[in-house]
């Protein structure tokens, strides 16, 4: 049971870790790789997707290693990450930038929140003055924004049934 909460303790520590990942290093430094995600080129890979396999070196190396040493906890914290990884391609590839046809359609106030954000995330085309660098959660003032486009939109539908 141990193993199974430091697991899930990674997963929700990798979205501070993430943030500040991408804030500081793909907007800092490493902008040379992340730069083709902001300004979009023909093709369906980006130098930024280089950072799948920078991220995914720490959570293999911890499974692997762990498990040849019988070192459990290192394995639980590899897999931590892993399924972090794994819910950013998830939210990130696949329902807000949709480089795979999966929920193009939802309606999920989740799911439009964290597109709003992530839109205004790259409504800035440099590496400078950047907002929402957060994955999985997103500032109150975007949940705010798609409620009260939820309002506007059912009191446009009740004027016009009316």
């Amino acid at each position: 049971m141990v193993y199974v909460l430091l697991t899930l303790l990674v997963f929700v520590i990798m979205e501070g870790i993430t943030w500040l990942t991408h804030k500081y290093v793909m907007h800092g430094f490493l902008w040379y790789l992340h730069e083709d995600h902001h300004q979009k080129r023909p093709g369906f890979f980006e130098k930024n997707d280089a950072f799948f396999v920078i991220f995914a070196i720490p959570s293999w190396l911890c499974i692997m290693l762990g498990s040849m040493h019988q070192v459990w906890w290192v394995v639980s914290i590899g897999a931590g990450i892993a399924m972090y990884g794994a819910a950013y391609f998830l939210v990130h590839d696949i329902i807000i930038h949709q480089r795979f046809k999966f929920f193009t359609r939802s309606n999920n106030r989740y799911v439009r929140t964290i597109r709003w954000a992530h839109k205004m995330h790259h409504k800035h085309l440099g590496k400078e003055q950047g907002e929402s660098f957060g994955m999985l959660v997103v500032a109150k003032k975007y949940w705010d924004k798609v409620r009260a486009d939820e309002m506007r939109m059912k009191a446009h539908q009740s004027s016009n049934a009316a």
